[in-house]
């Protein structure tokens, strides 16, 4: 569910829904609310690179070892953001890999997450600190926000702790710290979809926290959040999240994606193979032939709402828009059809109380999904059978139009009484 912004009102950036299937599975809950990320957008005008750099884009077509070359990245830029915890294990293990790495908190200050509720952030600084705190509490952070798909994600079960236990062996002016983005939701007060409207605009949350907690301090961050909201000169109304913070801050964020479902139909990989032969490896976009190809040859086609929330396709006329200009490399973790599904952890599945408020959440956001925990069950033992990585290609979305279209409709009527 794409949702907004606390501290603007959503009528100035409301120009539409826009839907993403999968980019993965556990569930079939989870690929539903994956396949429902609901953002906005409109393409808007690009900023400009760094001059700078010019040496570095002269070695773009040729894979690198990724975990270096990520570290190396921020010698340069000081914000790298990163896909992550949409249901793709390979990616998120490598995530935490990175982490783990004893280089990574001499490099980097903050790591800003999307499976965070800003609402939570001092009892998330004080647990990451090692303070007394209990895990239930701390749960709060990544189970209570707009996200769905956050509150079954055994990525973020483990990233909390991981950073927590990290800081224990760091002097404190080098210890990590992890910064919430995701709208400051409080759901004991949401009973209806229009309590959520104040939080759609999820996009000018994570920009506004952007430039509070890191850019204006000149600190070093690991951006962890859906591909959508990570794109260079890309998304809704005045741009998704990293658009919107470039327009004062450019040239200083570097995106890194996965190759969504670019090779399982046979296509051609030979651009890291015959360079690298190895994984996980980064390619940089600018300058390859991965690069020059459109967006919709690696991700989903996201569609959109016009001004009367009628849902029209989000990419027709702009096929000449290519990926170098989106985003700056890929990532890449090994055969494209044998990547793994992650599984929703244990603590998730048997906390019955807690999956019955997930659920009366999912209803009442108006999505699609499993209505009992029998049924949640049911998924989680027929996910087992068949753990591989699932990217659809462009399915058609449209029984899902009447759905879009009632959530525009509601947003624009709510949205002159949703400014703080």
């Amino acid at each position: 569910m794409k949702t907004a912004a606390h501290g603007k009102s959503a009528a100035n950036r409301a120009t539409g829904w826009k839907v993403v299937p999968s980019l993965g599975r556990s569930s079939l809950a989870s690929r539903v609310l994956s396949s429902l990320l609901i953002a906005l957008v409109a393409l808007v005008c690009n900023g400009q690179a760094a001059a700078s750099r010019t040496a570095s884009d002269a070695r773009a077509s040729t894979p690198e070892p990724a975990l270096p070359a990520i570290l190396k990245i921020f010698e340069t830029y000081e914000v790298v953001g990163i896909q992550a915890a949409h249901a793709q294990k390979d990616v998120d293990d490598f995530i935490l890999s990175l982490i783990r790495d004893p280089r990574f908190p001499e490099t980097v200050n903050d790591i800003v997450v999307e499976c965070g509720n800003v609402r939570y952030q001092p009892i998330l600084d004080r647990y990451i600190a090692g303070e007394d705190v209990a895990f239930t509490e701390v749960q709060h952070v990544w189970r209570d926000t707009t996200q769905a798909m956050c509150g079954e994600s055994g990525f973020f079960e483990q990233l909390y702790p991981l950073v927590r236990a990290i800081n224990q062996h760091l002097p404190a002016a080098r210890r990590l710290r992890v910064v919430a983005a995701d709208p400051p939701i409080d759901w004991a007060k949401v009973q209806t979809a229009k309590d959520i409207t104040p939080f759609f605009d999820r996009d000018g949350s994570i920009a506004s926290v952007m430039e509070s907690e890191v850019l204006s301090k000149h600190r070093k961050a690991l951006m962890l959040f859906g591909i959508f909201h990570l794109l260079h000169r890309s998304g809704p109304g005045p741009g998704d999240a990293v658009t919107i913070y470039e327009h004062r801050y450019p040239g200083k964020t570097f995106v890194i994606s996965t190759l969504g479902y670019y090779s399982t139909n046979g296509e051609s990989l030979t651009d890291f193979h015959a360079g690298l032969g190895a994984w996980p490896s980064l390619l940089r976009t600018k300058n390859s032939r991965l690069g020059s190809l459109s967006l919709g040859a690696f991700l989903p086609t996201p569609v959109t709402t016009d001004s009367d929330c009628n849902v029209v396709d989000a990419v027709t006329g702009k096929s000449s828009k290519t990926v170098a200009g989106l985003l700056d490399a890929f990532l890449y973790l090994g055969p494209q059809d044998l990547q793994l599904s992650e599984a929703i952890p244990a603590d998730i599945a048997l906390d019955h109380a807690y999956r019955s408020e997930w659920l009366r959440r999912l209803k009442v956001s108006g999505l699609p999904g499993p209505s009992t925990n029998e049924a949640v069950d049911a998924e989680v033992i027929a996910g087992a059978a068949d753990p591989i990585l699932v990217t659809p290609r462009n399915p058609d979305a449209k029984e899902l139009y009447p759905m879009i279209k009632q959530a525009c409709l509601l947003r624009k009527h709510a949205a002159p009484n949703t400014a703080p």
